[in-house]
């Protein structure tokens, strides 16, 4: 099995805590490369990813990667977490612009995420593997498809050292992309991101957000199972693991599940790939 990892946000209640520990339980029993954390609008989890982050490697032992975001961070501020990320023993970071909240007129001190990663290697030169994002199906911001590449390969030119695309369930998109950045010179290793199926309804919410493509098909057979749960946590488990396998039959270099600090569908997924 090539490496995995995976995704999880900071939890904000008790409750969310606990879960976070199951699924985090869980999920470390299938060896991940590591796992990483999100960061929230307009920094408004800026404490809770720091504590989640400290939790994941101090309690459960999982090498970690902090996200860090344009959005409302001051040059200092980051400059500050970095230093602190650095002096917990993390080598990871996982650099993005962010998505500004409703309301917010100023992203910060950074516009983009090429100048957040400029930043980082200025700051803390080679210490941190630095993940950018990449978007198979184009950016939903971008100007045009191209445009979306120049903007992926300044990513890397200012020191990524690899890329998480955001999740899509058409293959062909994601080898379309790397071919695409081939092309411009980029040859930084470019991971898909994986997202589960268990709730149908709530990924058609998430993906008219961010642009991902649900495919015809699977829409078509979900709506066939109706209100009956177990069967669509069956089908979504055949249909990803499915996409997984091609992805790695077709070369992808690893795989990055994003678990919505849940571990049941991302492990039927992985028992399916073992299987």
């Amino acid at each position: 099995m090539p490496p995995i990892s995976f995704e999880f946000f900071p939890p904000k209640t008790e409750e969310q805590r606990a879960q976070l520990d199951q699924a985090a339980t869980l999920l470390k029993q299938h060896s991940p490369d590591y796992v990483s954390v999100t960061f929230g609008a307009g920094g408004s989890t800026l404490s809770y990813t720091g504590e989640t982050v400290a939790r994941l490697h101090g309690i459960h032992g999982l090498s970690v990667a902090p996200h860090l975001s344009c959005v409302g961070g001051t040059r200092a501020e980051l400059g500050e977490l970095l230093d602190s990320y650095r002096a917990a023993g993390y080598r990871r970071i996982v650099a993005l612009r962010g998505d500004l909240p409703s309301g917010m007129a100023s992203t910060g001190d950074f516009r983009y995420a090429a100048e957040l990663v400029r930043f980082i290697r200025e700051h803390s030169g080679d210490h941190f593997h630095i993940e950018v994002a990449a978007y198979p199906e184009i950016h939903p911001q971008a100007d045009d498809a191209m445009a979306d590449l120049r903007h992926f390969k300044a990513k890397v030119d200012a020191g990524a050292d690899g890329a998480i695309t955001q999740y899509f369930f058409n293959p062909d998109a994601y080898f379309s992309f790397v071919d695409d950045v081939r092309k411009l010179g980029v040859d930084v290793p470019i991971v898909p991101g994986i997202m589960p199926i268990s709730n149908f309804a709530q990924l058609k919410r998430f993906s008219d957000m961010c642009g991902a493509e649900i495919p015809r098909w699977i829409t078509k057979r979900m709506q066939a199972h109706g209100d009956d749960a177990a069967a669509v946590r069956d089908l979504g488990a055949d249909v990803v693991a499915q996409l997984c396998r091609r992805l790695l039959d077709g070369g992808a270099p690893g795989l990055h599940f994003y678990t919505l600090n849940r571990a049941k569908a991302t492990r039927a997924i992985l028992d399916r790939l073992h299987g």
